[in-house]
């Protein structure tokens, strides 16, 4: 079941140099729901994926997590309500994946037999064998440090999943599981979840919602059908056609 707006982006902005990599944009993202943001390199979308996490500030407008205003005051607080995942997991080469996983949990001094706990469910979530966690990431494979990733990001159970081109690196086979086992997951969770990709297909098959950017602007959003059916723009049409032989756009 979908909610009332988790996070909303107002009128922001931001400019690197002279390269204005977003326009200003509004956007909502109701709890519960999976968004996926979508579009050709230099569209935006990674610009407004890390000005949701406090990587970025905005040069004008507000992000609005759970109606506070994301900013330095309050950045650390909301961090810690938001899983972040890129590819590859992110994760640190020194430590084991079950210290990758738990970093933050004990840093804030949990109990052990509660991180022991959680590692437990997680790792059943994301379907890792109880040996692997005790390997360092140069011991596991692409879909293994991506699970461990999605594990980092869940430990402190956040209200709010965020996603950058997270199985871009993987192989067609390895990413297609670790696919179907991430929207089990979504599922189960009901969390709210922003992701990025450039892959249509991948777009259609999580999200709920589709919000399709070019140049720094939102040119789009809805469902698949909805932007393939009433375009309204004719750069939609050709982006939607450009992966037509991987995606199914209807007659």
């Amino acid at each position: 079941m979908t909610g009332a707006a988790l996070l909303r982006v107002v009128a922001a902005s931001k400019t690197f140099g002279k390269l204005q990599a977003l326009h200003p944009t509004t956007l909502e993202v109701a709890a519960g729901q999976t968004t996926v943001l979508i579009g050709p390199s230099g569209s935006g979308k990674s610009t407004l994926l890390r000005m949701l996490v406090g990587l970025v500030r905005p040069d004008a407008g507000q992000v609005l997590f759970d109606g506070v205003e994301l900013g330095p005051a309050t950045v650390q607080a909301i961090r810690r309500r938001i899983g972040y995942v890129i590819q590859e997991g992110g994760l640190f080469p020194h430590l084991t994946a079950r210290q990758n996983a738990t970093l933050l949990a004990r840093h804030l001094r949990w109990p052990a037999a509660r991180i022991e706990a959680r590692v437990e469910e997680l790792r059943g979530l994301a379907r890792l064998p109880p040996d692997v966690l005790d390997r360092y990431p140069s011991q596991l494979s692409g879909g293994q440090r991506q699970r461990v990733g999605i594990m980092r990001a869940l430990m402190m159970d956040p209200d709010l999943l965020v996603l950058d081109e997270p199985l871009g690196a993987l192989d067609p086979l390895v990413r297609a599981e670790l696919q179907d086992d991430l929207l089990a997951a979504f599922r189960s969770l009901g969390k709210s979840v922003v992701m990025v990709t450039h892959d249509l297909d991948e777009a259609a098959f999580f999200g709920q919602r589709l919000v399709l950017m070019r140049e720094g602007r939102i040119v789009q959003e809805g469902r698949l059908e909805d932007l393939a059916r009433s375009p309204a723009d004719p750069f939609v049409t050709r982006f939607l056609h450009a992966q037509r032989p991987r995606v199914d756009l209807g007659s």
